[in-house]
Parts: structure tokens; sequence; C-alpha cells
């Protein structure tokens, strides 16, 4: 599994643009997903072509919940490449014409080690990737509480990591167990999960790559 930050309040390099959003690339032995679409689509697309990331050649795009700084990119992307196969949950408010949508209410196989969890508290989904390690989970902005997302994922056996948004987060006890942490986005407390897990914690940014086997 590889996973490229496409789109991230912060940027690790010049050239690559940070904004208010969220939207990553999750590369499996089978399928290229892309996960959430951030807010301005312009900056979408200036970033996918500056990580040499071809729009045209994802197979999945996965949103997490539908707040615009996760959907901006959506409409353009899919004018882009509407040949994609698009998951978003069971609320997601407007029809996707012109593309296959499938709504997301209970956990689904995407593929033989990937999964969307399902929808929780009737607001977001997260993604969950199976690697050499354990499982990779990888979350929009953690509305539902990061500790119950990784409750769910841990369903399906020992969370490794977790990369994106964790909102306001402050259980840190919930990511004792968890080996990489990479807080993104929308996370409240970066600083202070960086102070409690040096050892574990990754910074987050447009342009970071994290590859497990």
């Amino acid at each position: 599994m590889k996973l490229t930050v496409i789109y991230d309040n912060v940027s690790l390099r010049e050239d690559l643009k940070p904004d208010w959003g969220f939207s990553c690339l999750v590369e499996t032995k089978t399928l290229k997903i892309l996960f959430d679409t951030g807010y301005d689509p312009s900056i979408l697309f200036h970033n996918m072509k500056k990580l040499e990331i071809s729009p045209k050649n994802i197979d999945v795009v996965v949103i997490s919940h539908p707040h615009l700084d996760h959907t901006g990119g959506l409409a353009d992307f899919l004018r882009v490449n509407p040949n994609v196969t698009l998951y978003v949950p069971q609320c997601f408010p407007t029809e996707i014409m012109g593309v296959k949508t499938v709504r997301v209410k209970n956990p689904i196989r995407l593929s033989e080690d990937t999964y969307i969890l399902g929808e929780l508290m009737n607001i977001e989904q997260s993604l969950l990737v199976k690697t050499g390690k354990g499982l990779v989970l990888v979350t929009g902005c953690s509305h539902p509480g990061l500790e119950n997302i990784i409750g769910e994922a841990s369903k399906f056996g020992e969370v490794y990591g977790v990369i994106g948004g964790f909102h306001g987060f402050r259980n840190y006890k919930a990511l004792e167990k968890v080996s990489l942490v990479c807080p993104c986005h929308c996370t409240v407390a970066k600083k202070e999960i960086e102070k409690i897990f040096p050892e574990k914690h990754v910074k987050c940014g447009v342009g970071k790559v994290l590859e497990f086997e």
C-alpha cells in the first residue's frame, strides 16, 4: 500500500499548495483510490499534476462525508474521469449523475485488502487497508470520534496505523496500541499528539508519502 497526501492544510513542498481540506491517493495491489477531494478543485488538480498523479488512472473515489472541504473537488474530478466507481456514505445529500455511485451504510469490501468501514453515526465513513504490518485506517474528519472509528476498525484485525483528520479528538489512550499516527487536516491536538507519541507520530502535509508492505 502507498498513500500520498494530495490536499491538506499544510504543504511539505514549496511547489504544492496547502488549503483547508483533505484528499489522499491510496494505492493497493489492485486499486487506485482517491479518498476525498479537498475544497478547491484548482488546488486539487494542481497538486495532482505536481505529484504526477493522473486523474484518469483513478479506479475508485471514496468520500468520507458530505462537508465541502472534502467534496469541493468532486464534481470537477468526475467530469475529468466519469469512469470511476464513487462510494459515498448513505447520508450524502445529493444524487451524482453520470457516474456509478454506491451509497454505503454497512461495511463493504472493495478488494481483497481494502474495506470501507461503513457509515458511523449517520455522517461519516472511513477506509481500511490490510498491510503486512496490520490494518491502516484512513479517516476524513473523524466526526464520529476517532476512538469509535478505531473500535470499528479493530473488528477486522489489529490497527497498525491511523492517518487523516482527527477533529477534536483528545482521548489519547485510544492511540496507545497504534504504531503509526499521522494527524492531518482538522486535527485540533496535533502538537499534543506529537508530544505524547513522538516515536509513532508522523507529520502530515501535501506531498507526504507513506508506504507499507
